[in-house]
């Protein structure tokens, strides 16, 4: 199993930024997508961001102010978060989706915590 340890949550000021990343381990597998999600207490998780070969897609409340990255030198991906917002108040996770010849893989971090302040 790929271990995947995120960093750079934190407490910030509305429209303040962070960084957030997520480092993995060696795959054996292709990895397809990279991906971010949040669940905030009492709520579904959702997808934050994700990127592919067909490239990145946001959720609508994020687009214009998150981007997703990947460092494939150093094997971590990242979240960008600018001018951020109260509601985006959750704890964020990294996930990795991939596959081999025999089956489909799909790891996630252990999460980090993002709280926004008015």
């Amino acid at each position: 199993q790929v271990k995947l340890v995120e960093s750079g949550g934190g407490s910030v000021q509305a429209g303040g930024s962070l960084r957030l990343s997520c480092a993995a381990g060696r795959t054996t597998f292709m990895i397809n997508t990279i991906g971010w999600y949040r669940q905030a207490p009492g709520k579904q998780r959702e997808l934050v961001a994700s990127l592919s070969s067909s490239g990145a897609q946001y959720a609508d409340s994020v687009k214009g102010r998150f981007t997703i990255s990947r460092d494939d030198a150093k094997n971590a991906q990242y979240l960008q978060m600018n001018n951020l917002k109260p509601e985006d108040t959750a704890t964020y996770y990294c996930n990795v989706a991939g596959r081999d010849f025999a089956r489909e893989y799909d790891f996630w971090g252990q999460g980090t915590q993002v709280t926004v302040s008015s």
